[in-house]
């Protein structure tokens, strides 16, 4: 996997309406069985493939080259372009354009200091997101089952994520993929944060996966929620973030798309 994901907790600019929820969770690893334990980077575990399966297949997710998809924000649409197999990136908003050619991280700003955020660390963060679950499939992927997560009454299996050393720029990150165990829909994603610290956290922050649309038989999110959590218990709705406009294709975006454009600044 050339990049994958460091993510941090997002104060969004998006409110949305309260929710309580009460959860419980431990992190107490499964072991799978002989059938499952031999994980490669081609070869997934038995829970993995199903939630693979039900979102419409590694298979097809690999035919696909590019995916585009916009963020809804109340100044405007912020556009996202990402070249699948490269994971090179065009991130195009009203204020400013960002972009990854490969081998390094761009800024364009039509303002000064339009950008806010530490760009190095944003350029894939959303793809990451929202390419869930397929991003999980990812070379250099270890799985370990865990307990469900229980909200209201209702238990998600869950799936756990960690790297093997050297992979990506935040190899000590974890997530946790809980699944709806009737539809093998993924429902929540627990993360930790290591990017800035560079060091293995306890500390997991959630997102439901509230609603998804279904793209060229992918079904990918239109919908997430962020919440508040304290350890495994999380609590209110803490903002919401749509998506819109959403393609996926077979042709490979241009290289020109994602090159420096005149004017634009390096991010060390």
């Amino acid at each position: 996997m050339k990049h994958y994901i460091a993510i941090a907790t997002l104060f969004l600019v998006l409110t949305s309406c309260k929710q309580n929820a009460e959860v419980k969770a431990e992190i107490e690893t499964i072991k799978y069985s002989e059938e499952t334990l031999d994980v490669t980077t081609s070869i997934y575990p038995e829970n993995i493939t199903k939630v693979l399966e039900s979102h419409g297949g590694i298979d097809k997710w690999n035919e696909m080259e590019s995916l585009v998809f916009e963020i809804e924000k109340p100044d405007g649409n912020e556009k996202t372009t990402t070249a699948l197999k490269s994971r090179k990136s065009l991130i195009e908003a009203k204020q400013y354009t960002l972009g990854y050619d490969g081998k390094q991280v761009w800024l364009t700003e039509n303002e000064e200091k339009a950008y806010k955020g530490n760009q190095k660390f944003y350029y894939n963060l959303m793809f990451y997101f929202y390419g869930m679950p397929f991003v999980l499939a990812d070379n250099g992927i270890i799985y370990e089952a865990v307990k469900p997560l229980e909200v209201e009454g209702v238990k998600y299996p869950g799936i756990k994520v960690s790297y093997e050393a050297g992979v990506g720029e935040s190899p000590e990150d974890e997530y946790i993929l809980y699944f709806d165990e009737a539809t093998n829909k993924m429902a929540w994603l627990g993360y930790t944060v290591t990017y800035f610290s560079k060091e293995k956290s306890k500390d997991f922050h959630f997102i439901k996966y509230s609603e998804w649309q279904n793209i060229k038989g992918l079904v990918l999110p239109s919908k997430l929620e962020w919440y508040e959590a304290d350890g495994f218990k999380i609590g209110e709705k803490r903002s919401e973030m749509k998506f819109v406009n959403i393609s996926v294709s077979e042709t490979k975006p241009k290289d020109s798309v994602f090159e420096k454009t005149e004017g634009a600044t390096t991010v060390e």
